[in-house]
């Protein structure tokens, strides 16, 4: 075990690991495309692929703030990853989506994780990959 981590409580593990994994994901992105995403950035990608909330639904649904979340939107639009369009019969509501490239870097990028999941699987054991992803999407009553 990292000995780093024997005297950590378990948010501070959860925590630990999460900041890890997306260390791990971003690099493994951008060490394979000439297009950098941040992991705020892929944060709002997840929140729209496959859909087109407007944006003010997106800003109410991730935890960054109403500003910083604006400067995230225009710059994943400046990158071609997502497309802004008006909602009909609403002149102050715009509409986002992914565009292809913004689809076929998200979709690239969800088979980077699972190869990262893959490599966990293989060292700590299929079984205990599952029972941890089982356990995290328990209703944990808080």
């Amino acid at each position: 075990m990292n000995s780093a981590l024997e005297q950590l409580d378990l948010i501070d593990l959860l925590s630990e690991r999460h900041l890890m994994l997306r260390k791990i994901t971003e690099q493994s992105w951008n060490d394979n495309s000439e297009i950098y995403i941040s992991n705020s950035e892929w944060f709002i990608m997840a929140r729209i692929y496959k859909k087109r909330p407007t944006i003010s639904h997106v800003t109410k649904h991730v935890d960054i703030s109403r500003q910083a979340t604006h400067k995230l939107i225009k710059s994943l639009e400046s990158k071609e990853l997502i497309e802004i369009q008006p909602v009909p019969n609403n002149k102050k509501e715009k509409c986002i989506q992914l565009t292809k490239l913004g689809e076929a870097c998200y979709e690239k990028n969800e088979s980077l994780k699972a190869v990262l999941e893959q490599k966990i699987a293989v060292r700590i054991g299929s079984e205990n990959l599952l029972v941890l992803k089982e356990v995290l999407k328990l209703d944990w009553g808080l």
